[in-house]
């Protein structure tokens, strides 16, 4: 690891638990809904919304890994549907994202990313919509890559391509640091990546997958593995 120049950094349960918070975030605008606009929840259960999700999903199968369309395009189709064609969907969409950007960092985050932006270009890659401004570790990153603003969402190609380039370092002077196997470890792989699985629940990793470089269960590991 001596010669890694960046690291391109996952987001989503490799910074903090994420289904809590999508789970809250959800709860919150449904309630949202049930003040303001009642005949979308009394029409929509959270499984009929679901359901709506993944027709969306497939009729719009150029745009899954555009997470902030999706979830607008439900809410537009939910709000038709009940008879309000006049709901603001991006103040609904506000209140979603102020509580998917409300989360807890794993208390290793902020101290262990401090010393290593210190050292290497970090920059953020994520298939979410975090904002990084919200909650309030902007000042960690030199960079952020979405999905959204790639084009692709990992493990697919571009997303790292676009990702390196942001970072600065060729490919294999670049280091992937993740918590999914596939899409973190097998995706950045294969676009020429070095690889660290951060892996906090004592995992077992997939037989199929060829092994990550490294493994680490929190970023102070990650930290010292690249002061080694």
């Amino acid at each position: 690891m001596n010669d890694i120049r960046a690291i391109t950094l996952d987001l989503d349960d490799t910074l903090w638990e994420t289904a809590p918070v999508i789970i809250r975030a959800e709860r919150k605008l449904r309630a949202w809904f049930d003040r303001n606009y009642p005949r979308i929840t009394a029409q929509f259960s959270v499984e009929a919304s679901y359901e709506l999700r993944k027709a969306v999903m497939v009729e719009h199968a150029d745009r899954v890994h555009d997470l902030t369309f999706l979830r607008c395009e439900v809410i537009r189709r939910m709000a038709v549907a009940a008879g309000y064609d006049d709901l603001d969907v991006d103040a609904a969409f506000a209140v979603f994202d102020r509580f998917r950007n409300d989360l807890e960092l794993f208390p290793d985050v902020r101290p262990a990313l401090t010393s290593l932006k210190q050292r290497f270009t970090v920059i953020a890659v994520t298939n979410g919509n975090a904002n990084l401004e919200k909650i309030g570790i902007a000042e960690l990153f030199d960079g952020y890559v979405s999905a959204r603003s790639a084009g692709a969402a990992k493990p697919a190609r571009p997303i790292f391509d676009a990702a390196v380039s942001a970072g600065g370092a060729e490919p294999s002077r670049t280091l992937h640091v993740g918590d999914h196997p596939e899409y973190d470890v097998d995706g950045a792989r294969d676009a020429g990546l070095r690889t660290a699985w951060v892996n906090r629940s004592g995992a077992v990793w997939p037989e199929a997958l060829q092994q990550p470089d490294s493994t680490v269960t929190n970023l102070f590991e990650l930290e010292r593995l690249l002061a080694g």
